[in-house]
């Protein structure tokens, strides 16, 4: 047991050390998970399934046992006595000789456990009586009836009530014997358990020790896959060192373009709006300028023709008005107004007198000639190749960090090669194939020795049975043969046989009793105490207390398993806190606590991240403080375009023509007046010619004022517009310049704190990956590596076999027995009672009418 112990011991050590080498890696490798990617994924770590389930149902014989322990409470109600325990093996560390029990301190002792043992002395005082004074009354009843005393005397006294008598003793033997039939069968069920669990303990040693070896041999797998998995998080380190300008880089561009004051990404974004914004309005001042070109040369050209027309028109209609039927005294007047109203038919607008645009809109056509968004754009691809930077600035850094993580791997490999783990698991998986080949040559002799032992209980139930069978037989005989016609002289053979019968029962009874009661109350005093001692602390685990009581060993040595196991007492390490562990089927490396004496995170934090790694790590310096979004082209082509002159044209003269009428009179007023006035004459010639004016005028509105009206509208709503771009145009070239500047400003003086920041996080992400595989580590080798479940059951096996499979059934043996003993003093005095009614007399008295009423 002492080598099994200590070759778990290495097994835990190397563990520790493997798990150390990975957690190494861990620590190398992690660091992008945080932040960038999925946290690693390291698989699962070879389990095995153990065989043993130390679990016991004891069936039907369940009952008798909770019986028994429903005996022994009575027997012993007072709960464990630890304390007392403790206090009577630390004195006896300590050697009590001669006049020492005489102290007070050991008087008390004793008197306590005398307390404590007061109900099973009590019964144990009551059997030795038993045994010694059965044995005497025998002897003395045997002699007494020899001189025909103690009922010897053959004459049987006539009494009123025999019959009644006889019926009662012939009722209470044969519930005696009933009883002690249950008490015999309990006995002998007990007896057969012990033989029948032999195969069930057979079968919990070979589980036990097949646990033990898959225990032993999957403990180097277990370590070798824990080791393995240090690549997953050295491949996933030099994965994010390979990736640092898409990784590093790209978060160096989102911080910048995001968190900056206010953030970045706004001013970026107002950037590129503005600079969009600008672009728009140089192409909508360009096509304003344009129109208000195309509607200006409409108008000059529209005024003349319409002037012609105006002017042709109004001379004809003069000719009409003084034509000699207008000196007719009726239309005089009509002629006259009309006449006044020549002057109307003239233009209202002069557009030829208007400035020329054609300068300004040559100069936003030299500036819309340069690309300003491609400049824009060219400007924040530097901004935007942030990662590309990140990766030509750090790329020295991949190589050193993969010759580090290479020397790491080789130091951690040949730590855990100082640790022969397989050759001290081949030699306790030898120590197991030997112990088990050991064990089982003693199979035979067990068998035998049970065999024995089954013989002998059988004899002592054999004892009971024979009484059994004189009484049973007693009572038949006795009961068949019984006259009651017959005088106690003249009675049968059969009831004379039936009457020897049950007096040889108190014979036997006589000498049996005693030697059975030995055995109860040797039984008793053993597998009772055993079942209170150790059983039930046991089973609730109050025994483990006891072992662990800090200094109950030695005043110096605070706990027993650690100093056996380290040479170390001082360690918090309990029998308890182990068999919980391993009860829970954690790892031996925690349920032995083995980091206090190999502490393989100092080792992965010295030898994995160590500070030639992390000077390495820091020394990384990303410079974008040079980064220019908008270049000094593109800002000069936008001071020209506030200087296109678009801020100079005459807006007002515009405005001024604009709102003016084409024409001084509204033509189509001037017709239908005309028309009215026309409708007014006689029929006539004049009339004709009059209307005929209406109709032409009518014509030159449509034909000419119209398309000069929609002109008018275009050059009015072109010059508005114009005349609004001029006044935001200077602005938005000082708010697109100054967000430009204020972005570059933002950028070069924060470049250096957002890269520092963006770098430390990377780093931290990086020494994650190694944190989150030596807490892999640290959690499989508590948790998955050795499970030390076998450990638990040994001792749960021994639970089983000891106490459920052995005390328990001895304990039953003692009850069942003990019952029958006590039950053999009512059979006796039943027994000689009744069988003075069936044996036949020598004498007899005279009796009264046939009477048969005997005593």
């Amino acid at each position: 047991m002492d080598m099994w112990w200590k070759v778990g011991l290495v097994l835990v050590m190397c563990w520790g050390l493997t798990s150390s080498e990975a957690r190494e890696e861990h620590h190398d490798s992690s660091p992008r998970t945080a932040m960038f990617r999925a946290p690693l994924d390291f698989g699962f770590v070879p389990s095995v399934v153990y065989e043993t389930h130390a679990y016991y149902e004891p069936g039907p014989i369940g009952v008798l046992f909770h019986m028994v322990h429903a005996f022994l409470y009575v027997v012993q109600p007072n709960p464990f006595p630890k304390d007392l325990i403790v206090k009577m093996v630390q004195q006896n560390m300590g050697g009590i000789k001669g006049d020492d029990y005489k102290k007070p301190e050991n008087v008390v002792l004793l008197l306590q456990a005398i307390f404590y043992e007061l109900g099973f002395i009590v019964l144990t005082v009551l059997g030795v009586l038993f045994v010694l004074f059965v044995p005497i009354v025998g002897l003395c009843f045997c002699v007494c009836r020899c001189c025909e005393n103690c009922g010897g005397e053959m004459h049987q006294r006539q009494k009123k009530n025999g019959d009644c008598l006889r019926g009662f003793y012939m009722a209470t033997l044969i519930a005696t014997s009933v009883f002690l039939a249950v008490g015999v069968a309990v006995t002998y069920t007990a007896n057969q358990n012990i033989t029948s669990q032999i195969k069930s303990t057979r079968r919990l040693v070979s589980t036990n020790i097949r646990d033990l070896k898959s225990f032993a041999n999957y403990t180097p797998v277990q370590i070798d896959y824990l080791a393995a998995q240090y690549t997953t998080a050295k491949n996933r380190v030099l994965s994010d060192l390979d990736n640092i300008g898409t990784l590093l880089g790209g978060q160096i561009h989102n911080q910048l373009e995001r968190e900056v004051v206010p953030a970045l990404d706004n001013a970026l974004r107002m950037t590129a709006v503005k600079v969009e914004g600008a672009i728009k309005a140089m192409r909508e001042a360009k096509e304003s300028l344009e129109s208000v070109t195309t509607s200006l040369e409409t108008l000059q050209e529209g005024t003349g023709r319409l002037q012609n027309s105006l002017q042709s028109e109004r001379a004809s209609l003069s000719n009409t008005l003084n034509d000699q039927a207008c000196s007719n005294g009726d239309v005089t007047h009509t002629c006259s107004t009309i006449r006044g109203t020549l002057s109307q038919l003239a233009l209202n607008a002069n557009f030829n007198g208007l400035p020329e645009v054609e300068a300004p809109l040559a100069n936003l056509d030299a500036v819309l000639e340069t690309d300003l968004s491609n400049i824009i754009q060219k400007g924040y691809s530097s901004f935007n190749d942030t990662p590309r930077m990140v990766r030509e600035q750090t790329k020295g850094i991949v190589s050193e960090v993969k010759g580090l993580l290479d020397k790491s791997c080789g130091e951690i490999i040949g730590f855990t090669k100082m640790f022969p783990v397989e050759p001290a698991l081949e030699n306790f998986t030898k120590f197991l194939t030997e112990s088990q080949k050991n064990i089982e040559a003693y199979y035979p002799q067990i068998d035998q020795l049970d065999f024995y032992r089954w013989i002998g209980c059988v004899v002592i139930c054999c004892m009971v049975v024979l009484v059994l069978a004189f009484n049973f037989l007693g009572l038949l005989c006795g009961s068949c043969g019984y006259d009651k016609n017959a005088t106690p002289t003249a009675r049968g053979c059969l009831s004379n046989t039936g009457g020897n019968l049950l007096m040889a029962s108190v014979g036997f009874s006589f000498l049996f009793s005693w030697v059975l009661m030995g055995v109860v109350v040797t039984t008793f005093v053993v597998g009772g105490n055993i079942e209170k001692l150790v059983c039930e602390p046991l089973a609730n685990r109050q025994i483990f207390k006891i072992i662990d009581t800090p200094y109950m060993v030695h005043p110096t040595k605070k706990n027993v398993l650690p100093g056996m196991l380290f040479q170390d007492p001082n360690i918090d390490l309990t029998i308890g806190s182990l068999y919980r562990d391993c009860y829970e089927n954690n790892g031996l490396y925690s349920a032995l606590q083995l980091e206090t004496k190999f502490n393989f995170n100092k080792f992965l934090n010295v030898t994995v991240y160590n500070l030639e790694m992390a000077k390495l790590f820091n020394s990384v310096n990303v410079d974008l403080e040079g980064m220019l979004l908008l270049e000094q082209e593109g800002k000069d082509n936008l001071i020209d375009f506030a200087n296109a002159g678009i801020g100079e044209i005459d807006y007002q003269a515009y405005l001024t023509e604009v709102n003016k009428g084409v024409t001084v009179v509204d033509l189509l007023s001037y017709a239908n007046e005309l028309e009215a006035q026309a409708d007014q004459l006689r029929r006539g010639a004049l009339e004709n010619a009059l209307k005929g004016h209406a109709s032409s005028i009518r014509q030159i509105h449509k034909d000419q004022v119209v398309p000069m009206e929609q002109a008018m509208g275009t050059l009015s709503q072109s010059i508005k517009l114009l005349q609004k771009t001029s006044k935001e145009l200077p602005i938005k070239v000082t708010n697109v310049l100054n967000a430009i500047e204020a972005a570059e400003y933002l950028i070069s003086n924060n470049v250096s704190h957002v890269v520092k920041q963006e770098t430390e996080k990377f780093i931290k992400n990086i020494v994650g990956y190694f944190s989150q595989y030596t807490v892999w580590v640290k959690h499989s080798l508590a948790m998955e590596v050795a499970q030390c479940k076998p450990i638990s059951n040994i001792v749960d096996s021994l639970e089983i076999v000891a106490c459920s499979f052995i005390v328990d059934s001895v304990n039953t043996f003692w009850f069942g027995l003990g019952g029958c003993c006590m039950l053999l003093i009512p059979s006796i005095i039943m027994s000689v009672k009744l069988a003075k009614f069936y044996r036949r007399m020598d004498t007899e008295d005279v009796y009264d009418d046939g009477a048969e009423n005997w005593s």
